[in-house]
């Protein structure tokens, strides 16, 4: 086959380039063009509660979180002013900010020592009651004129079962401001706000269960 001039230069470039693009990978080229990895970040369980918290003798399971598809994510939600959001660059949570927040509930039930079980809706064990979140705010805030911070707030929903009967719903908010200037400063005043909104979460649904249960007159054990 004869080439034209212009077909033969164009076989000539292509194939320089497909012999630098076999180099570059025989020497390990192609991965150091590669964009560097996110950092990733995870929070922690709550450890700390009243020490009044009843004891409880029910089972209970943990809803996945619901959320809006701006906080379905696993990466890390800024906010310049109150209608809009964004994210940090080249950071990530360690997983989709509800699978995060879902096993730090559990934990969190867990670290009272006052349930006798406790898991995931996923898990298929059998419960006395549902706990339903919903993450409603979960981001930093940058707005002008006001403090660096990090804002949680998660709904939440108590249903007895078999019933389903929703027995009670509440909303919980905690805002911490950021320390200092470095991302560190910002990963703890979320862990922080997290923690405090955990906090509210177990007690308030460990002392509204309780309160159902004793009403509905099920045998103690």
């Amino acid at each position: 086959m004869t080439l034209s001039p212009l077909s033969r230069r164009l076989f000539l470039r292509q194939a320089t380039l497909s012999s630098a693009a076999v180099g570059l990978a025989g020497c390990g080229g192609i991965s150091a063009l590669a964009p560097p990895a996110p950092s990733v970040y995870e929070l922690t369980p709550k450890n700390t509660f009243d020490a009044n918290l009843p004891k409880v003798t029910w089972q209970l399971l943990v809803d996945m979180p619901s959320a809006n598809a701006g906080i379905d994510t696993d990466r890390i939600a800024i906010s310049e002013n109150p209608t809009s959001l964004d994210y940090f660059a080249k950071v990530a949570w360690v997983d989709r900010a509800p699978a995060m927040v879902v096993g730090l509930l559990v934990e969190s039930f867990e670290n009272t020592g006052k349930i006798v079980s406790v898991g995931r809706q996923i898990s298929g064990l059998r419960a006395n009651y549902v706990l339903q979140p919903e993450i409603r705010e979960f981001r930093a805030e940058r707005w002008p004129g006001e403090p660096y911070r990090v804002r949680v707030r998660i709904g939440a929903k108590l249903v007895r079962f078999p019933q389903r009967t929703i027995i009670g719903g509440n909303s919980f908010e905690r805002v911490m401001t950021v320390s200092g200037p470095d991302f560190g400063a910002v990963i703890q005043a979320w862990d922080d706000a997290l923690g405090g909104v955990l906090k509210q979460i177990v007690e308030w649904t460990l002392r509204t269960g309780e309160q159902d249960d004793r009403a509905a007159g099920r045998p103690r054990r």
